[in-house]
């Protein structure tokens, strides 16, 4: 069994963005990201009504944290201080050596390649620190640009679960991806 050790957090960067730990004065961002339609629509989750709420949504994350259960970084460009999304894990089994990567940017930052580059480094993080095996991306299939940006992550697709959630009255199907990693 995996253990995790995220104290002191990880703090990683790339060429463009350092990933750090989520703060309550991220509770704007956070809730200009929480409170969009556009941005939720795939996310089984209800929308952030307030910032209050996105705070607490940070404190949620930063408990489970501490206890070891998920692993949350905030993305900002190196040198600036402002979210602009998010990239972590969740659903972690460390029995099992397999987390699931979740992830989510602010709207006028697509097609920028900055999530691509998150992703490859939460990826690298999760495989050569957190020694884990396998991760896997929940989707739904109608999110066709979250799939195709995890598809160039390495990530192949498992299976399709037809309505394999239930959400605001309506079955939803998902798609499963998982990479392994390249250590044999």
């Amino acid at each position: 069994m995996l253990t995790f050790n995220f104290d002191p957090f990880p703090i990683v960067k790339t060429e463009r963005l350092t990933l750090r730990q989520l703060r309550e004065t991220d509770k704007h961002e956070m809730f200009a990201m929480r409170s969009n339609p556009e941005l939720m629509r795939f996310v089984p989750r209800p929308m952030a009504q307030n910032p209050e709420e996105a705070a607490a949504t940070i404190a949620t994350q930063n408990e489970l944290l501490s206890k070891k259960e998920m692993i949350n970084w905030g993305i900002t460009f190196t040198g600036e201080d402002k979210l602009i999304g998010m990239v972590g894990f969740f659903r972690m089994q460390p029995d099992h050596h397999r987390a699931e990567i979740g992830y989510m940017l602010e709207k006028e930052y697509h097609g920028k390649k900055i999530m691509e580059e998150a992703i490859h480094a939460a990826v690298k993080y999760g495989f050569e620190k957190m020694n884990l095996h396998s991760m896997e991306a929940v989707i739904s299939p109608d999110n066709i640009a979250s799939y195709k940006l995890i598809e160039k992550c390495g990530f192949v697709k498992e299976a399709h679960f037809k309505d394999k959630e239930f959400y605001k009255g309506v079955y939803r199907d998902l798609f499963v991806y998982s990479r392994l990693t390249d250590v044999k």
